[in-house]
């Protein structure tokens, strides 16, 4: 549509009026969607020598420019000589890009073309909804959003699915419900290849990614990813918390929360997972626990490159570039980098041991604990060797069995720079140049440095010699020496001299041939 132009007729203080005049290549949709700041935009032909602008008070955008209502005669050419006009579509193709204009958010820095883009933009973040449906009282901050609303009320539902036969009142809407039904997701994430059936979900699921969180909360300023988590927050600051659990009497803001922790008391786990079985109270647990499956890793360490599958994990891992220790113990004022760490440490003050195993009704303070404990009843031994087969009851227990694999000694004495495999070998190191002794013999008084050292001595005192030969019944007070012994039965000699390559069964009968080879004396 050329050879026509959108007037708009402005006050200023330093000029009557000002005629903006932009050549058009404007379809009549365009206008009915970015007339929506309350001035009227009317087309007008190149002839027309004057405009009436009724009820416009709407401010631009530009400081210096407001919009008054008047009665403007622009038959005299002067009075449009210094009036800007966008390029026409010849001007266009010779306009250099670098010099479009850009307007930047103030809240996250992100950049458009046009302002009415960017204060479109900006009540995202001030959550500000100026247009209302005068049918049920909802409000946008969009007026395109508003008319799309209206829809509901004022049209009929004029696309139908050929699949199932539910309406729809825009095309776009019925296109996203068609995918339903085939299955598609066109939208795919470049990062982690996770794929997607609408582009407001895909775009949601980018901010895992980048970690932007556009949409904060105007009473607290906690930000968040999607605008339904903003809010669901917001309930917190405007509605009073009116839901108990008739179980324990404890209350949330939520009716949605409440039924989640009544599974709690009812033992209901209605989310299962289809590769292993296991089942969970709330759908958010399954679906992290989904990504052990498929090795899913959606959240990056900025810092470092690591990746997690959870975002809880990625918080407290970027704790170790920061050093931050949020969480501190009113007791003894000690600090810890998660929540968690602070509520199992603070049972040291209280005692409180919460888990009881249900074979034996031994307590204990922590659930890892009493899982590892429980093993004892079971036999099971989940974590393997993949280099000799070994299994553990302890994932600690492989790493350390590991190391003799590896030879790996990550734990160095800072006194005299000795390496250990484990770190409570470098601690019970320490004590001999510390000279610590704080495990004490209830009969004889006698001091150790380590609680295993004090196991035995006892065993001096009760005679118990707990360790048996399952081949020839002999036994012994002490583990170790039960293996030693058991090698006289298979024949394993695992110490190997690394000058002639002979081999012992038991490591002081190798230290005592090596100083052949030293010549050193006994």
């Amino acid at each position: 549509m050329y050879g026509s132009g959108l007037v708009f007729i402005l006050g200023r203080e330093d000029k009557p009026s000002l005629l903006l005049s932009f050549h058009t290549e404007i379809k009549q949709e365009s206008l009915d969607s970015d007339c929506d700041i309350g001035a009227q935009c009317t087309l007008v032909d190149s002839e027309m020598t004057s405009v009436k602008q009724d009820d416009c008070s709407q401010t631009l955008g530009l400081n210096d420019i407001t919009c008054e209502e008047k009665i403007v005669d622009i038959s005299n050419q002067d009075e449009t000589a210094e009036v800007d006009t966008f390029p026409t579509p010849g001007e266009k193709q010779q306009e250099d890009p670098k010099d479009k204009k850009f307007h930047s958010c103030p809240h996250c820095g992100k950049r458009f073309q046009l302002i009415s883009r960017l204060k479109r933009h900006i009540n995202i973040h001030t959550g500000e909804k100026t247009y209302s449906c005068s049918y049920c009282g909802k409000s946008f901050s969009r007026s395109d959003c508003l008319n799309n609303h209206l829809r509901i009320h004022t049209e009929e539902k004029r696309y139908s699915c050929s699949g199932c036969e539910k309406g729809f009142n825009s095309l776009s809407t019925l296109t996203a419900h068609l995918r339903t039904h085939t299955g598609e997701k066109p939208y795919s994430c470049s990062v982690c290849g996770k794929s997607f059936s609408e582009s407001s979900n895909f775009k949601a699921h980018q901010r895992i990614h980048t970690g932007e969180r556009p949409y904060s909360c105007s009473d607290c300023g906690k930000s968040f990813s999607t605008k339904g988590n903003l809010k669901f927050h917001q309930r917190r600051h405007t509605q009073r918390i009116s839901y108990s659990c008739s179980e324990c009497g404890k209350s949330f803001w939520s009716v949605g929360n409440l039924k989640i922790h009544q599974r709690i008391h009812t033992g209901e786990r209605p989310y299962s997972c289809s590769d292993c079985g296991k089942s969970f109270f709330r759908l958010g647990n399954l679906n992290e626990h989904q990504r052990i499956h498929t090795g899913e890793k959606p959240y990056f360490c900025s810092d470092c490159g690591k990746s997690f599958s959870q975002s809880s994990s990625l918080n407290s891992h970027q704790r170790t570039h920061t050093g931050e220790k949020p969480y501190s113990c009113s007791d003894c004022g000690k600090s810890f980098s998660q929540s968690s760490y602070l509520k199992c440490h603070q049972r040291i003050h209280t005692g409180h041991k919460p888990y009881s195993c249900s074979d034996c009704g031994k307590i204990f303070s922590f659930i890892n604990n009493l899982k590892v404990h429980q093993r004892t009843h079971t036999g099971e031994k989940p974590f393997t060797c993949s280099d000799c087969g070994k299994s553990f009851s302890q994932s600690i227990l492989l790493k350390d069995h590991q190391r003799i694999h590896t030879g790996e000694k990550p734990h160095s004495c800072s006194k005299c720079g000795k390496s250990f495999s484990r770190l409570v070998g470098l601690n019970h190191h320490q004590r001999t140049h510390t000279g610590e002794k704080p495990y004490f013999c209830s009969d004889c008084g006698k001091s150790f440095s380590g609680s295993s050292n004090l196991k035995t001595h006892q065993l001096i005192h009760t005679g118990e010699k707990p360790y048996s030969c399952s081949k020839c019944g002999k036994c012994f007070s002490r583990l170790f020496g039960l293996k030693c012994h058991q090698r006289t039965h298979t024949g394993e000699k695992p110490y190997l001299c690394s000058d002639c390559g002979k081999t012992f069964s038991q490591i002081s009968n190798l230290q005592f041939h090596q100083r052949i080879h030293t010549g050193e004396q006994p």
